[in-house]
């Protein structure tokens, strides 16, 4: 009983010492990490200040080389032509150059010419209904070189016009159109856009692609391709467009 006693009071005794230990290495901890601390928030603020340093760095490059003249859909990184490419080009320009001598006109000439292009204009409509009459093709190719006579940036026309009659290429292209339309309006558009135009009664069903005689695709031409290496086009989206508008009022002169 005595032995029993005697280990029982020596097992506690080292649990009562293991307990300190514990305490104490808990508290050796505690110290240490508060001691710690400064340093740590010290570091933390250093690496923040160099990441926060070398990001501003980084858009200040990107401001200092960045070109707003061209679409941000360039991303090829085009090469620019040389100084001495390019100053031979700019050469063959002068030479190209033709001078600008404008008609002039009485100022009721100006007002009655004026009118008449606004009423001509104004009777334009946007219509998804097309004849199926031929017109000839003359009359295709003098409205697409209207439309070339578009400004463009740098004057680099960075336009391509593919005029399509065949009906099984139509019908292709048809296909093409709406499968990605029926994406714009079931994913992209977003019920706002889709609720605005409901009044229009559009879709992605677009028939009439099969019913008109023609198809005029329009492309943009991201760069310009030239013996000494590639040529941006500048602004090329925006000159596109422009043309755009210039082949709709060609085409109303017609309708």
């Amino acid at each position: 009983a005595f032995l029993s006693k005697a280990l029982g009071i020596l097992s506690e005794s080292q649990l009562n010492a293991k307990g300190r230990r514990t305490l104490d290495n808990k508290l050796l901890t505690m110290a240490l990490f508060s001691s710690l601390t400064p340093v740590i928030i010290a570091v933390i603020c250093i690496c923040l200040a160099v990441l926060w340093n070398h990001r501003s760095k980084a858009r200040g490059e990107k401001r200092v080389g960045s070109r707003p003249w061209v679409d941000e859909d360039l991303q090829d990184k085009t090469e620019l032509l040389g100084n001495e490419n390019a100053g031979d080009f700019l050469e063959e320009l002068e030479e190209q150059h033709i001078p600008y001598l404008p008609p002039r006109y009485s100022e009721d000439e100006m007002i009655r010419r004026v009118n008449e292009f606004y009423q001509l204009m104004n009777a334009r409509r946007s219509v998804r209904f097309f004849s199926e009459e031929m017109v000839p093709r003359e009359v295709i190719d003098s409205v697409i070189r209207t439309a070339g006579t578009a400004p463009s940036g740098a004057h680099t026309e960075p336009w391509t016009f593919v005029v399509l009659q065949d009906p099984e290429t139509k019908h292709q292209i048809r296909a093409i159109i709406e499968e990605e339309e029926e994406i714009n309006y079931k994913k992209r558009m977003g019920n706002k856009w889709v609720s605005d135009i409901k009044k229009l009664r559009t879709n992605w069903i677009k028939d009439y692609m099969d019913t008109a005689p023609y198809l005029i695709l329009v492309f943009k031409q991201i760069y310009g391709i030239l013996p000494a290496g590639k040529k941006t086009h500048y602004y090329n989206e925006i000159s596109v467009s422009i043309s755009c508008g210039i082949l709709l009022a060609a085409l109303q002169v017609i309708l």
